[in-house]
């Protein structure tokens, strides 16, 4: 994955660089120039994803986050934006690689538990009271089509939906330090240390939601911007029976674009 990265950002310095070159125009510059005199402006953005994968509203069976630990989600999108004519109002569309992803660490009681117990014992299957640890790293490739509204010549306001198709998927985690009642909160209880879990390739391919945000303009050809997408559908399918909730990503992001 991280080579994936690296390449990406090179071949975005790479554009950069030829689009800031002075002494003449080769086919690249040519094809430039003729998008923007139709009204289109081309965009390379970078930045990064912070946020998480949650419930709403959490359930009472998690009693408390002990610990979160967002980790570092990249963002690159390319995209083009047109104004309409003799109007604030535009359309903007891209194509995003960007990871969600974080760990965290909870308090829970009577928690549906599907794991595998790491002394070789089995699978448990029940209601767990004890602390849990999970991990998220979701690589995905996103489409978003939003309608952008020029304020001023330097604030965009942009918002629509976007859909997002799963690259890599991890989710995993661990049950420690508690116990668990077979099959429900009634049933007969036994202590377990440490049990693991791997629920990453039962994982949604297809995502879709919405995105807002606001971009600054600060010089002709950088801009800084923040958006917020919120997810609609669970990470997992409605009759999942492992985990008995819906999680849905809420990620922020904080980056620059260039302005072509």
């Amino acid at each position: 994955m991280k080579r994936v990265i690296l390449t990406i950002l090179a071949v975005v310095a790479a554009i950069v660089a030829n689009a800031q070159q002075g002494a003449g125009l080769n086919d690249t510059d040519k094809n430039l120039v003729w998008v923007a005199q139709r009204g289109w402006n081309i965009r390379m953005s970078a930045g990064v994803n912070i946020g998480g994968t949650s419930p709403l509203p959490l359930p009472r069976e998690i009693r408390g986050i002990n610990s979160y630990n967002p980790g570092l989600n990249l963002s690159l999108e390319g995209s083009v934006q047109k104004s309409f004519d003799n109007s604030c109002w535009g359309v903007l569309v891209g194509v995003r690689f960007e990871r969600k992803g974080m760990a965290t660490d909870a308090s829970t009681k009577n928690y549906h538990m599907e794991a595998w117990n790491t002394d070789g014992s089995g699978k448990v299957v029940g209601a767990w009271t004890g602390k849990v640890k999970t991990k998220v790293n979701n690589t995905y490739l996103t489409l978003p089509v939003l309608a952008t509204y020029s304020l001023n010549e330097r604030v965009m306001l942009s918002a629509g939906p976007y859909v997002s198709y799963l690259l890599d998927g991890e989710f995993t985690g661990e049950a420690y330090d508690g116990y668990i009642r077979d099959q429900n909160p009634t049933g007969e209880r036994a202590d377990v240390t440490r049990a693991e879990y791997d629920f990453g390739k039962d994982m949604n391919k297809w995502q879709w939601g919405v995105q807002a945000g606001c971009e600054y303009r600060a010089y002709r050809h950088l801009a800084l911007f923040a958006n917020l997408q919120w997810g609609m559908n669970s990470i997992f399918p409605d009759d999942y029976s492992a985990i008995t909730f819906a999680l849905y990503p809420i990620y922020g992001t904080l980056g620059f674009t260039y302005l072509f």
